[in-house]
């Protein structure tokens, strides 16, 4: 394991930290400039598209791409983001697997709160399906926020009586806005970038006053797993969410889902963006895209 690495990469986001609550404005401006320094692998094209009635970013491999489509959600705790700022995690997806990624663009809170961000995700999933896209050769990815937008994604499309992907990978995902994991306490000044505070700011924001005792919210206490497919859940151990890998592995075992767990030592939130400079991010993304491909059809 890289120590040094390691080290580098939790002063770097200790000191990008704010002290004072943000605007709105201000976290989505320092968020963009915090994921512009993410290395993009070479090798890759984008095209600005739409999908579900979403801007959209279609990123390919510059030679022929392989069967099947990747479907990927960024993170940014529902109020920040974009496929830009995901682009050094969803172009490493591509370039490992040689699959093309789709990237959505969907709502983001306060603006849109609860559940704009998930009807976004389903019509861009019943979209691919409407295009002739086989589900079986669908994978759904995300981080953090991302991450859970995948998860509920999946059980929303069961709901609408759509045929399941082939496969979930969520990077950090988060999958408990009750925040009852024994992590969020645990972890607490271990995490470089989280506090439980930070996510009561932009919890209500998403939310907007709604309960986060539900299975789209909180999927990882409430959700029904019966039927899912196989899963891939990746995390660090100083995440203040590691629980919410921990916990969502436990209920899909027990609903008789596949599931992988893969969690690495001393690793921040979302640790794979920083690919090219972390040796655990490359080596995670190689499990990432090495799960996709067995599973896609």
């Amino acid at each position: 394991m890289s120590r040094e690495q390691r080290k580098a990469v939790d002063a770097m986001l200790r000191r990008r930290r704010p002290s004072k609550p943000q605007t709105v404005e201000e976290m989505r401006a320092n968020f963009a400039a915090m994921m512009a320094m993410m290395a993009v692998p070479a090798g890759v094209r984008t095209t600005q598209m739409t999908l579900g009635n979403r801007p959209s970013v279609l990123v390919e491999p510059e030679q022929t791409a392989h069967p099947g489509m990747i479907l990927y959600f960024h993170g940014g705790s529902f109020i920040f983001g974009s496929p830009e700022t995901a682009m050094s995690l969803t172009a490493n997806l591509v370039s490992r697997t040689g699959i093309r990624a789709i990237s959505l663009d969907y709502r983001l809170a306060p603006e849109h709160p609860f559940p704009a961000a998930l009807d976004d995700s389903l019509a861009a999933y019943r979209a691919l399906l409407d295009s002739g896209v086989e589900a079986t050769s669908i994978a759904l990815a995300g981080d953090s926020a991302g991450g859970g937008i995948a998860v509920s994604t999946c059980l929303m499309a069961r709901t609408a009586g759509l045929p399941m992907p082939a496969v979930v990978v969520a990077f950090s995902p988060g999958l408990d806005k009750t925040h009852s994991g024994a992590s969020m306490d645990s972890k607490a000044g271990i995490d470089p970038l989280f506090t439980r505070e930070s996510f009561d700011y932009t919890d209500a924001m998403y939310l907007a006053g709604q309960n986060p005792n539900q299975e789209l919210v909180s999927p990882a206490r409430f959700a029904d797993l019966t039927g899912f497919p196989p899963l891939l859940l990746q995390v660090g151990t100083n995440e203040v969410l590691l629980d919410d890998s921990t916990q969502m592995a436990e209920r899909a075992r027990a609903a008789g889902v596949d599931v992988i767990l893969d969690v690495t030592a001393d690793v921040p939130h979302v640790f794979q963006a920083f690919a090219g400079v972390l040796e655990e991010a490359d080596q995670a993304l190689d499990r990432a895209a090495l799960f996709i491909t067995q599973h896609l059809r």
